[in-house]
């Protein structure tokens, strides 16, 4: 194969068209180009061999880079060319019925990415050993590597694929095709060496990928891997090892990316106390003796030695496999056949390393004079090994002692042994003496035949682990002719086995273990080991103290959360409107001056209204006031927004972000990026402006969306920023968040402490020093898997928090009940006055049809008035459509009627000119409330008022308010349960390792706050602005609780519960 062309010789009898018809029917042509790589290659194979009697067919007009002469060139194209070697010549000929081989090439790229080869993941694949046909000699072995490489890209390609049929299917023909090599002997003897080990490569990479694609298959529940594919692919790698010439050498070693191969050609005498693999890596087979081995492999004339060390578990399991896993054969030298060992009187030695492993903990324990350490291992499978090291700080022998279920006394025990340095302070504890029961056991450790001496400290470590080997019977792995060498440490199991076959390693580092028993004698060390403590204190201290900002902070802003019913509504208007207000957040945004605004829509304009609130101020820098606007109809699509300020008090200048008003009726929201100054001093110098509402291409677009979201995901998503400045209508207080900040930092530590001493890598990379301090990759890692651990406890508390309903009271102070309000005295003054504002406010929709009136002055002025409400009253009688329009105006001149005909009657008739003009304005009035009742029946009945959707909120569901009491539970507990374990664990490290955790500490907080946090925020913020998923405007109870309000100023002002 050059230049991805596979090239095969097809020996036999075939005519031109017969060739050319055999040649098309494999997938591929007759050859036409020639190039140097192609000449060079032909040339090479007729070196030592006889082929002038051979002749092969070449397709039409072969052309290339080659200069070889073509005999009878002259002759017409039409003429069939033909190739002979030593020497290489090409020749054309008129008789294309003679019979010859044929020259087939394949372009391997063409085939892969012809969409014919990738129809489906439910096409059966075909042996391509079938397709290929093997035949006698070695060009076929080319063409098997081409359709391997081609059904390897069907199988990346192809959506469903790789499957555990196909997969299977692979493995068993790459398995019969390498057989059918070695049995041929082909390579060794019709190829040279160059092509030999490129045909050997090719098979690795082969079988090396199917290894590969069989992770990716996402069917393993209804379509598993085979159970035998690492077997058949060991079988693979052993049969082309047996190819590889070695030279003099009698050992061989084949790296593949999954493993490494080591392979050792001997006489069985020389097997006896052999080594296979590589001591100096530390994995490695320790064959047993010659009395062992001879009773099996004395027949033998010479004994292949075959082992496999892979990275991964070829049969993952329920994790109790970890870390290499060797496999160990024996062949006959001469035929290949596998040799059977079991039941071998001397054990077989296997080293395997766990590159995952961490370092036990090193329980640092004061023994007192006359006294005893008590350890606690969990053990949580019977069949494992475990392993107690206590060494002591002076050359002393020690009792152990085993329990189970209790400390061990003078009458509770299962064993007791003695250590000493010779032993080197180590206790290997068997499943037998554990009697295999899982659970908790307990050793402790007292000086025995020595001397006690104050100060004497114990450092204890523990760990478990288990031999196991891969039963191809059962299909699973099994610890039967397997044990725990006593050579084993955390890193490297050492494993005693008497058969041969798959094996692997268990390993179980206890994690980091503290005796709550001996509570009181670590904080006794308090004194000695004061960093955890300090710390902590600090911690506390900086807490309080921001605590109480964050109250008087809290105060101070909740008085600023308030709703605004604006005072200058029409107690009679109905039609709701909700204006938000964003002041800038940038430096004397804020403003002193009274502002105005008027909003304008397709079907009419509100009034020019004060956004004042007497109860807080407003429009200060950052803030988002947010107002109720009555009106007295629909004024449709609002296209426009007037503001306006008088330039008022000792900063009037303004910078006005943007402004949103929402129609309560229909939930429609129109957004005003206004984003200038309103000042006489700045910007344009304008105090007065007049903004159009934004398209809607303009809210949906990345750029605002995006602003918007990380604006507002840092001041409340950021938990750390924003407590300095939370959103102003949150319901997460400030000392809540500042509490929340302790919790989680008092969780990382926590975790932070607990997986903190993790094996010093060497080789980690030193990101920077100062002096003797030096923060390395490997603790910057520490931090990074502590932040992530932190993201449930993040979730949980601040979600609680978050998600919990305001706790409404009511916001009146001004006494607006039924029984402490107190009309204002009436006279005729105060009724005019009330009655040209209800002409001037239904006046100013076209679609009324009603003229303004100039100022009413007289009782005469008044009955005009009355007879032009009359005739608008005609007016909606007579509209045969309903619509809210009419509905809300109906309302509005319903209830100002009836506040006129209340005042009517309180008013004294002398007041008129005649006590009949009075009477006459009073009947007039009660008719036209009369006929305003029931153009506001006809039209509810023809058109019901506009029903509030439902619309899903951000946050689908609200906690109820006292879900704040669980909240603070969960956090003081929390917070509690953090700080007892973060000193537990500092006095039971020490004052060396506790000082170097801070350091991985520092780095975790750095990363929560600076980097995880942030990346949230900006995270989020691209994400709905991809989505194109504005923010959504707020929808709480207080929005009901304003417009009730509003409603209320309605019945006192016309007198009627209901309308």
């Amino acid at each position: 194969m050059i230049r991805m062309i596979c090239s095969t010789f097809v020996a036999g009898s075939e005519t031109w068209s017969q060739a050319r018809s055999r040649c098309e029917k494999r997938g591929g042509e007759l050859l036409k180009v020639m190039n140097t790589e192609i000449k060079l290659f032909l040339k090479k194979i007729t070196r030592g061999r006889n082929t002038n009697t051979f002749s092969w067919w070449l397709g039409e007009g072969v052309q290339g880079q080659s200069r070889v002469p073509i005999k009878n060139a002259g002759f017409s194209m039409d003429k069939c060319t033909y190739m002979k070697l030593d020497p290489l010549q090409f020749i054309k000929t008129s008789d294309c019925n003679q019979r010859r081989g044929f020259l087939c090439s394949h372009n391997v790229c063409e085939s892969s990415s012809n969409p014919n080869n990738t129809s489906g993941s439910v096409r059966a694949t075909r042996s391509f050993l079938d397709d290929i046909g093997i035949g006698l000699n070695v060009i076929n072995i080319g063409e098997l590597l081409a359709e391997a490489d081609l059904k390897l890209y069907e199988m990346e390609t192809t959506v469903g694929e790789p499957s555990g049929r196909n997969t299977e299917k692979f493995i068993d023909d790459m398995l019969e095709g390498t057989k059918y090599l070695i049995s041929k002997l082909l390579i060794s003897t019709l190829m040279e060496d160059y092509n030999k080990d490129i045909i050997i490569s090719h098979i690795k990479n082969c079988t090396t990928g199917i290894l590969f694609l069989s992770r990716e298959n996402c069917h393993t529940d209804i379509d598993p891997n085979p159970t035998t594919l690492f077997e058949k692919a060991s079988d693979i790698f052993d049969a082309i090892s047996l190819l590889i010439d070695g030279g003099d050498q009698d050992n061989l070693i084949i790296r593949y990316p999954t493993g490494t191969l080591y392979q050792s050609r001997n006489a069985p005498a020389k097997l006896s106390n052999s080594v296979l693999g590589s001591v100096k890596d530390g994995q490695f087979v320790k064959l047993p003796s010659r009395e062992a081995l001879w009773p099996k492999l004395g027949n033998y004339t010479t004994v292949v030695a075959q082992l496999t060390l892979l990275s991964e578990n070829p049969h993952p399991s329920d994790g109790n496999v970890s870390g290499t896993v060797c496999s160990l054969k024996l062949n006959d030298g001469l035929t290949n056949e596998y040799i059977h060992l079991a039941n071998l009187t001397q054990m077989i030695e296997i080293f395997m390393n766990n590159p995952q492993a961490s370092t036990p903990t090193n329980i640092p324990v004061l023994l007192e004079y006359n006294t005893k350490a008590v350890i606690t291992v969990n053990v949580s499978n019977s069949e494992s090994t475990l392993f107690v090291s206590v060494e002591p700080n002076a050359n002393v022998s020690l009792q152990l002692v085993l329990a189970a279920g209790s400390p061990p006394n003078q009458t509770h025990f299962s064993h007791t042994t003695t250590v000493s340095p010779t032993e080197n302070y180590r206790w290997m504890i068997t499943p037998e003496m554990l009697r295999q029961t899982p659970g908790v056991w307990y050793v402790s450790a007292s000086l025995v035949n020595s001397t006690w001496k104050p100060g004497l400290t114990l450092n204890i470590t523990s760990f478990t682990g288990q031999c196991l080997y891969w039963d191809t019977d059962n299909e699973t792995w099994s610890g039967d002719g397997c044990q725990v060498g006593n050579k084993s440490t955390p890193q490297r199991i050492h494993c005693l086995c008497n058969h041969l076959t798959l094996f692997g390693g268990s390993f179980f580092v206890a994690p980091n273990y503290v005796d709550l028993s001996r509570t009181s004698e670590l904080f006794s060390t308090v004194s000695e080991n004061y960093v955890v403590l300090a710390l902590l204190c600090a911690f506390f201290g900086l807490y309080l103290i921001t605590l109480l900002w964050a109250c008087y902070s809290d105060r101070r802003a909740r008085s600023k959360r308030k709703m605004t019913l604006l005072e200058d509504n029409h107690p009679a208007a109905q039609y709701n409107y909700l204006i938000g207000v964003q002041t800038s957040r940038r430096k004397n945004a804020g403003t002193t001056a009274n502002v105005t605004v008027k909003v304008m829509g397709s079907e009419g304009d509100s009034d020019t209204h004060n956004l004042v609130d007497p109860e807080k101020p407003v429009f200060q820098r950052g803030a988002f006031d947010i107002f109720l606007l009555a009106t007295p109809f629909p004024m449709g699509e609002v296209r426009n927004l007037r503001l306006q300020h008088d330039n008022s008090g000792g900063h009037p200048s303004w910078y006005i972000d943007k402004v949103t008003v929402q129609d309560l009726q229909t939930r429609c929201v129109f957004h005003f990026f206004c984003d200038c100054w309103l000042s006489s001093d700045h910007g344009d110098n304008m105090t007065k402006k007049t903004f159009n509402a934004a398209k809607n291409n303009e809210v949906k677009s990345f750029r605002n969306i995006f602003h918007t979201r990380t604006s507002n995901g840092f001041r409340d998503e950021h938990i750390w920023v924003s407590i300095v400045d939370p959103p102003s209508r949150s319901p997460f207080t400030r000392a809540q968040r500042v509490s929340c900040c302790m919790c989680l930092l008092l969780c990382t530590m926590a975790i932070n402490i607990a997986f903190w001493n993790i094996p010093k890598d060497e080789n980690s990379l030193v990101l920077f020093s100062f002096g003797s301090l030096e923060v390395t990759w490997q603790e910057l890692m520490v931090g990074i898997q502590s932040g992530l651990l932190m993201f449930p406890i993040n979730i949980l508390i601040i979600t609680i928090f978050r998600s919990i309903r305001p706790r409404l009271t009511s916001t009146s102070k001004k006494g607006h009940s039924a029984e402490n309000f107190t009309p204002p005295p009436v006279t005729v003054a105060t009724i005019l006055k009330d009655t040209q504002e209800v002409i001037s406010s239904v006046s100013s929709s076209p679609r009324n049809n009603l003229s303004d009136m100039h100022r009413l002055e007289s009782t005469t002025d008044l009955g005009l008035a009355l007879a032009r409400v009359h005739e608008f009253i005609h007016l909606m009688q007579g509209e045969s459509e309903s619509d809210p329009h009419w509905v809300y105006c109906s309302k509005f001149l319903l209830a100002a009627l009836c506040h006129l005909l209340m005042c009517l009657e309180k008013l004294d008739e002398r007041q008129f000119l005649s006590a009949h003009e009075y009477q006459q304005t009073v009947n007039l009035t009660n008719l036209l409330v009369c006929k305003a009742e029931m153009v506001l029946s006809s039209h509810l009945v023809y058109c019901p008022p506009p029903v509030m959707k439902t619309k899903k909120r951000a946050a689908s569901c609200w906690l109820p308010w006292w879900c704040v009491i669980l909240g603070w539970f969960l956090l003081l507990s929390i917070s509690g349960i953090s700080t007892y374990f973060t000193l537990v664990y500092g006095f039971t490290y020490g004052q060396v390792k506790s000082t170097k955790w801070v350091v991985s500490l520092g780095l975790s907080l750095f990363q929560s706050i600076f980097i995880l946090q942030p990346l949230k925020v900006i995270g989020l913020a691209v994400f709905f602005a991809l989505m194109l998923k504005p923010v959504a405007v707020e929808e709480t109870e207080e929005i009901e609780q304003v417009m009730t309000e509003q409603q209320e100023k309605c019945r006192q002002y016309s007198g009627r519960h209901t309308l």
